[in-house]
């Protein structure tokens, strides 16, 4: 049972918003019986619910949202970027982690980019996972035919979808949109960026759909589709070529867990960096929330001190696990959480933490030939911080038979490279500007491999899902390095302070940026802490006393857009919340 605050009275004094119990929430939380779909962007969300209106289960609605969040979100997302799909099959216990996060090209090296990586350059594109990762899943636990799948994302390509404020807004601050001729048919028809209510169109993107509902994922990896991109690649100085293409496998993952307050919670491997959320959680589990009230700052600076020391690992540690050998057991003990909670003072924040030895705590030793952190290796690289911040998309769904999705996918910054492929009408990614190119780092570019991503699906079960357990929550949000200090607010919000899904995500945010751990290189020096503006004065003057570098922004610009589905623990509904910070929305049946 949730465990609550000695000072609930006070939130109901405080808080009181339409839909708020326990916290604020400004918009009910969406029940249904038999199906949930929540994405950002509300046609998407809508899309993937008509599938499973059809019969669909919740893999055949991931794969319509995955491929309508193109033509709907473009600033997010794409099938010319990547992400992972976290699939859990209830029937069988299953819960298993597709990787469809593409290689640097072959011809990347860290000498190909003397100024740094551009972001609106063809020479920042990676591989482009997501496609084969979407039909493998499929393929194996998909039941609907793949053309039926696609048929609602080919009709927004085709029909069109509306320009919402936000993305307006957004895409008139990228030149490349306009300039660009591919991306200008479809941002910039006129002449101008599109106002909110104009239609965007892409009927090229229409007809690549219409490809791979056909031929499958040969058409977009060595087809048609990858014949043109590769073109266009070479034709814009780009590095990815039809052999980066033809090479991509996707990879299928055990999922990485650890428990809080008894139950389990799952996330995805490296090379995902989902491991800080489960570090965070076995930080924050030494503390008794009852003693500690919600939202209070005594509560973020616990959870702050607890993301800095996890983000201190991240950076020492982890890269591509098929090149780097990473003492994933020893991140997550309990005995370690221990020992790094020890470096924790409840009334100071501390000085920029260092990374701990989780090798202590593995129960092998470091494979010699795997390149591994040592002490000093990973020198701090200074310079311009990069300009645009980082976008993704994430959309979680539950069907009505228990099985569920929560996938997060992504074009790196918002739009990506800024450049659709050729006639394919594909947005293309801006990932290797996620490559450090320092000499020594754990993430240094290498050709052939994996990048470092920030991109986290979350699931949360009354016990291990081999042991029967049942789902009470699937999460997720955008927002590259915020992704897993979000997720990491409404996990506690939920199951330590009894908030409903919209309280927990609607509630004051909070983010931390740390110096020199940024993912997009080179890496910033800001180190400061900023909270949305509705925390209580007191709140606020307390994280300033304990040393916090704190800005109070707007009532709603905190970082992210976070999306979840509650399962109801006795009647199996199902509860849904999106984010009012973006676009997003729930569709219930």
């Amino acid at each position: 049972m949730p465990v609550h605050s000695s000072s609930e009275s006070d939130h109901h004094q405080t808080n009181r918003t339409p839909h708020g119990e326990r916290g604020q929430s400004y918009r009910p939380v969406r029940m249904g019986a038999k199906g949930a779909v929540v994405a950002n962007h509300p046609l998407a969300a809508q899309a993937g619910l008509q599938t499973l209106m059809r019969g669909g289960n919740a893999v055949d609605a991931a794969v319509t949202v995955g491929f309508a969040l193109g033509p709907s979100e473009p600033q997010g997302s794409s099938i010319g970027g990547d992400g992972f799909v976290m699939v859990h099959m209830r029937d069988r216990k299953l819960i298993r982690v597709a990787n469809g996060t593409g290689a640097a090209p072959l011809a990347a090296t860290p000498d190909s980019f003397p100024e740094g990586i551009k972001h609106t350059d063809f020479k920042a594109v990676s591989v482009p996972g997501i496609v084969d990762a979407l039909l493998s899943a499929h393929e194996k636990y998909g039941s609907l035919p793949l053309a039926t799948c696609l048929e609602p994302a080919i009709e927004l390509c085709e029909d069109g979808v509306p320009v919402s404020h936000f993305q307006s807004v957004s895409a008139a601050k990228y030149d490349v949109l306009m300039t660009a001729p591919t991306s200008a048919a479809v941002f910039a028809p006129n002449g101008r960026p599109l106002a909110p209510g104009e239609i965007r169109r892409n009927p090229d993107l229409a007809r690549t759909y219409r490809l791979i509902a056909a031929e499958g994922r040969d058409a977009f990896y060595q087809g048609e589709i990858a014949q043109e991109i590769a073109r266009f690649s070479e034709a814009s100085g780009g590095l990815l070529t039809l052999e980066d293409l033809k090479r991509h496998r996707v990879r299928w993952d055990d999922p990485i867990s650890t428990t809080y307050r008894g139950r389990t919670v799952y996330e995805a491997p490296p090379n995902s960096t989902g491991h800080v959320l489960l570090q965070e959680l076995n930080l924050f589990e030494q503390i008794d929330p009852a003693t500690v009230q919600y939202l209070s700052a005594e509560s973020i600076h616990m959870m702050v001190e607890a993301k800095r020391l996890a983000f201190a690992d991240r950076e020492a540690y982890i890269a591509d696990p098929e090149f780097v050998d990473i003492p994933m057991e020893g991140l997550l003990s309990k005995e370690y959480a221990a020992s790094r909670f020890a470096l924790i003072d409840p009334d100071q924040a501390m000085p920029e933490p260092a990374p701990g030895d989780a090798w202590e705590f593995q129960d092998r030793a470091p494979n010699e030939t795997m390149r591994f952190y040592r002490p000093g290796v990973a020198d701090a690289v200074s310079g311009p911080v990069p300009s645009g911040g980082s976008e993704t998309t994430h959309f979680c769904v539950v069907d009505r038979w228990g099985n569920s999705v929560g996938e997060l996918q992504s074009i790196q910054t918002m739009f990506g490279s800024c450049l659709i492929a050729g006639s394919t009408g594909v947005l293309m990614n801006n990932r290797m500007t996620y490559w450090h190119l320092n000499e020594g780092h754990i993430n240094r570019l290498r050709p052939g491999q994996r990048v470092r991503h920030t991109m986290n699906p979350v699931m949360v079960f009354s016990d291990p899902v081999e042991q029967g357990g049942d789902l009470e929550l699937v999460c997720g949000t955008p927002g590259g390095d915020t992704q897993v200090q979000t997720n990491l607010q409404i996990v506690t919000g939920v199951f330590d302070y009894g908030l409903s899904v919209a309280e927990a995500i609607e509630g004051p945010r909070w983010t931390h940026f740390q110096a020199q751990t940024d993912s997009t290189y080179p890496h910033g020096e800001r180190d400061d802490l900023t909270v949305e503006d509705r925390i209580t004065g007191e709140a606020a003057e307390g994280l300033r006393e304990r040393g916090h570098n704190l800005s109070l922004v707007g009532p709603f610009e905190g970082n992210g857009s976070e999306g979840a589905i509650q399962v109801h623990p006795e009647s199996r509904s199902l509860m849904a919340a999106s984010d009012p910070r973006r676009d997003g929305d729930s569709a219930i049946w």
